[in-house]
């Protein structure tokens, strides 16, 4: 499949050639619903904890003798029918954490780009850098390549820190290295520009036997 590429200036330098078995394949979308899905049980810090009534301090003591008064019989002021005391069936800390197979990984990630790109939602993008940070430059760069404000992921070779500090306080983009994209990041962008010295790394990346996902 070929692509247009683009330069800074959002003018057509050239032609990309893309591995249609990694860009160009049927969205799977159960693969990216897996994937979404264990991305935002990751993130879950499973910390949540409440105290059963062993954990509660106090209640040692007996509050009234067992017979005699007409009331409930009580052992502990720390029960769970007290104000105070402890609680029933509450959250203990737990591990959220879904790892998916290797191959439904890629091929959600594949299902992703291929995705953005029969949307026209990606473009790819003539390398650059920035000697310093400058988002002025990296806003007018974008105005160029006619981004108009929607969410976009900015997808580079390695992690270029004047790059990133020049796009970190652009409301709703977002910079990551290839290697560092996931299913969830494609799929909460409404935009892809990709650079051109990532496109072969990701199609490494993704390559692995994917004819047999």
């Amino acid at each position: 499949m070929q692509v247009d590429l683009y330069n800074k200036d959002g003018k057509v330098s050239g032609q990309l050639e893309l591995n249609d078995s990694i860009f160009a394949i049927e969205p799977n979308e159960n693969a990216m619903h897996q994937a979404v899905v264990a991305h935002l049980a990751n993130k879950r810090q499973g910390n949540a904890k409440t105290k059963i009534r062993s954990e509660v301090s106090g209640g040692g003591k007996k509050p009234w003798k067992q017979k005699g008064r007409g009331t409930a019989r009580a052992g502990s002021t720390r029960s769970p029918l007290w104000v105070g005391g402890g609680t029933i069936h509450g959250p203990h800390p737990r591990d959220y954490v879904y790892k998916l197979p290797k191959k439904l990984n890629k091929l959600s990630r594949m299902s992703a780009y291929s995705l953005r790109i029969s949307e026209n939602n990606a473009k790819f993008i003539q390398d650059f850098k920035f000697d310093s940070p400058k988002t002025k430059e990296m806003n007018t760069i974008l105005k160029n390549l006619d981004y108009k404000g929607e969410s976009l992921l900015f997808i580079t070779s390695d992690s270029n820190n004047n790059m990133y500090l020049s796009g970190r306080n652009i409301p709703k983009f977002d910079i990551r290295p290839y290697n560092q994209v996931s299913t969830y990041d494609l799929l909460s962008h409404k935009k892809v520009f990709i650079m051109e010295s990532a496109i072969k790394g990701i199609e490494e990346n993704l390559q692995y036997k994917s004819e047999t996902v």
